[in-house]
């Protein structure tokens, strides 16, 4: 499914909405650091005294909750301690991440920068729903350049379902708008889609990455894509104007 063939009416056009979340991780940007891998990790080592990494799971679409949750459970980490310890693993993450906030160094993927450049300028409300903590991801959206677009984020801190992170986005939003605002996320991964169609929300697949064309069109998002630049190429002006 192309930018061509969104199905939402009435417009049928990527641009109809009235809010866009975008994911962080393989949508904005891809880190060439290991900032937060190594944060993760460390609190691992330090809170529950497990000398293991996030690498034993497949965390791409997960929040950081579960991505503890599941890499612990592996070492033999019970639910019990897990939850006990959550919230000292969760502060140990966020001020490791902080110490080493200089070394970020993100690859902001083709075509997104024009793209939230162009829905601000029309007047759309964006935000950031990511399954990061919040001070996690936005010292990394800081570091592309691109925070100030973003009016709020939704995260994983008190989430670990990346449905609770949607459902919290659609929540804020219209609490922004109105009840009957449209709103439609920006993800790479199958959970994106998944948790979009499950509060009710509309889902751009973006094909930039670790999930392809094949993995992510048979869940019938509005549109798959492989980057943003596709938006690009298909903006009518005369309909969608631009503000000063």
């Amino acid at each position: 499914m192309s930018v061509n063939s969104l199905t939402k009416a009435p417009n049928s056009h990527w641009m109809s909405y009235d809010a866009y979340l975008f994911d962080i991780d393989g949508t904005i940007l891809r880190s060439r650091d290991r900032v937060h891998y190594n944060a993760m990790n460390r609190a691992m080592l330090e809170v529950y005294g497990k000398d293991t990494t996030i690498a034993s799971v497949r965390y791409h679409g997960m929040t950081d909750l579960g991505i503890l949750r599941a890499s612990l459970a592996l070492v033999g980490i019970g639910v019990e301690e897990f939850e006990r310890e959550l919230p000292r693993a969760l502060e140990w993450i966020r001020q490791d991440v902080a110490k080493n906030v200089a070394h970020l160094n993100p690859l902001v993927f083709e075509g997104i920068p024009e793209t939230i450049e162009r829905l601000d300028r029309s007047g759309r409300l964006l935000g950031v729903a990511s399954g990061n903590l919040e001070s996690v991801g936005w010292h990394k959206v800081q570091a592309t350049g691109l925070r100030h677009y973003f009016r709020f984020g939704v995260f994983s801190d008190a989430h670990e379902q990346r449905a609770q992170v949607f459902a919290r986005g659609v929540e804020e939003a219209t609490q922004r708008l109105g009840s009957d605002a449209t709103v439609c996320f920006v993800g790479d991964t199958p959970e994106d889609v998944l948790a979009a169609r499950r509060v009710g929300g509309h889902i751009i697949s973006v094909c930039t990455g670790v999930y392809k064309r094949e993995d992510l069109e048979p869940l019938a998002p509005d549109a798959c894509i492989q980057s943003c630049s596709e938006l690009l190429n298909d903006v009518p002006t005369d309909s969608f104007p631009l503000r000063p």
